[in-house]
């Protein structure tokens, strides 16, 4: 798809690393030891995502460069009020909040 296409469109992609507490920084996990929660889910993701307020589209089928299986991702549309960083800290509260 050509650059100009999808300048308006802003996408960030979550990967279940990012948020894992059994991965170190060097491995993936994007946010504290705090905010990281243990083998979370695509499904938890999308759904702390949604709860967040922006649209989540789960791909099931794609893996992580650092990991062997497919544990897929969730790709976030139209966030770009937010950083990644930001983003990232959010769904990881949230999740927190879903499994308590």
């Amino acid at each position: 798809m050509p650059r100009a296409a999808t300048a308006g469109m802003v996408e960030n992609v979550i990967w279940p690393a990012a948020l894992d507490a059994d991965r170190s920084r060097s491995d993936g996990r994007r946010v504290s030891l705090d905010l990281a929660v243990d083998d979370p889910t695509v499904d938890e993701i999308a759904k702390a995502v949604q709860q967040v307020g922006y649209d989540a589209v789960i791909e099931r089928d794609k893996t992580y460069p650092r990991e062997y299986e497919a544990r897929g991702r969730v790709v976030v549309k139209d966030a770009d009020d937010a950083t990644k960083s930001d983003l990232l800290g959010a769904v990881a509260a949230y999740m927190q909040a879903l499994r308590e």
